[in-house]
């Protein structure tokens, strides 16, 4: 970061000094533009240290005197600034760009371009807030690219200033509307921490494809599930299991629990039964619950009374018991609800006398 700004500073000495003839700066005296061309080369060849330190004593000297002195000052300190940045020193390369920007002899485009790059070194040297008011003071005036809305943004969202970095998304979108994944994630994570889900979501689903990492996958499907979109949410996950970018026990009962959620409880149920048959996952009274409100909430009679009975003869719990002789009864099979709520007496749990003589 630090090289790219010291070679667009050194780049932009050639043209000022071309430009310093033009009407609107005033006219450099042919020793200065002569110590302002030696100083570049010196530092191309990479004198970072010595050119510094000329540029910085020549812009002393000459910042008290006429016009014409005073803008050779702010080329001098601009040189300073690609000496100091070149040297990795951003944040005394920005101070040596305010300084030029200072002086009202100096073009007014070469000083918005200077602060465009003081709001560059600002930011690479972690003064975000003071980047942030930089660009935007440059933005009032400039369009901008892309990539300058999108480094806006970022800064804004460092801030954790959700919604200013939200509308500075939108406008970087609207000019790269197919950006890299790092920045649509960077937009989701905005969009998301600015209350707008739909949009985040929007930015997620975008960049998911088999070669899509596990988390994005899983954040695509919380966001929905989030957005109360349950359907949206199995669909996301379902896709990131086929591709493989989701796999093992955690991902796996998650698949189940959406289908829950989704009004898909027969998928889920066969999953889960798959599961526990291959193994995939632990053959556990709470795996066998889930199955039994799964088969349960399918309405899939005979599954669901066997799943509960499995449930009941693990647990040893009369709740089961009781809860299997209601469900019993209420899909018309009495003799097994009879069964159920007697061995829901004997485990501990209080059954109506009517239930026990049920036949």
């Amino acid at each position: 970061m630090m090289m790219r700004a010291a070679i667009r500073l050194i780049a932009c000495i050639g043209l000022l000094l071309a430009a310093a003839a033009q009407a609107d700066a005033p006219a450099l005296p042919g020793d200065i533009i002569a110590d302002l061309e030696q100083l570049q080369r010196q530092l191309q060849q990479g004198a970072h240290d010595s050119v510094a330190e000329r540029a910085r004593t020549q812009a002393q000297r000459l910042e008290g005197g006429n016009t014409a002195d005073r803008w050779a000052a702010a080329l001098y300190r601009q040189l300073a600034a690609g000496a100091e940045a070149g040297a990795g020193r951003s944040e005394s390369a920005a101070d040596q760009l305010r300084q030029a920007r200072r002086v009202q002899e100096a073009p007014l485009s070469e000083r918005d371009r200077w602060l465009r790059e003081e709001a560059r070194l600002r930011l690479a040297s972690g003064q975000t807030e003071e980047a942030v008011a930089l660009w935007l003071d440059w933005h009032e005036r400039h369009a901008g690219s892309s990539d300058d809305r999108w480094r806006l943004a970022r800064a804004l969202a460092e801030l954790q200033r959700w919604d200013e970095a939200a509308a500075w998304v939108e406008r970087a979108l609207a000019a790269d509307p197919a950006p890299l994944v790092r920045r649509q994630a960077l937009a989701a994570t905005v969009f998301q921490r600015a209350g707008r889900g739909e949009d985040a979501l929007e930015q997620l689903e975008a960049v998911l494809n088999a070669e899509a990492s596990p988390e994005a996958w899983r954040r695509a499907a919380a966001l929905a599930h989030g957005l109360g979109d349950a359907q949206r949410a199995a669909a996301t996950w379902e896709a990131g299991w086929h591709l493989g970018a989701l796999s093992g026990e955690e991902d796996l009962r998650q698949r189940i629990e959406l289908h829950l959620a989704a009004g898909t409880p027969a998928r889920a149920a066969e999953y889960l039964d798959a599961a526990l048959a291959e193994a995939a996952l632990p053959d556990s009274l709470e795996h066998r619950r889930l199955l039994a409100r799964a088969w349960e909430a399918a309405r899939d009679r005979e599954r669901a009374l066997q799943a509960w009975r499995e449930v009941a003869l693990r647990s040893g719990e009369g709740d089961d018991w009781r809860r299997l002789g209601l469900l019993a009864h209420a899909w018309g099979r009495p003799e097994l609800a009879r069964q159920a709520m007697q061995q829901a007496q004997v485990k501990g749990s209080e059954v109506p006398e009517r239930w026990l003589s049920a036949g």
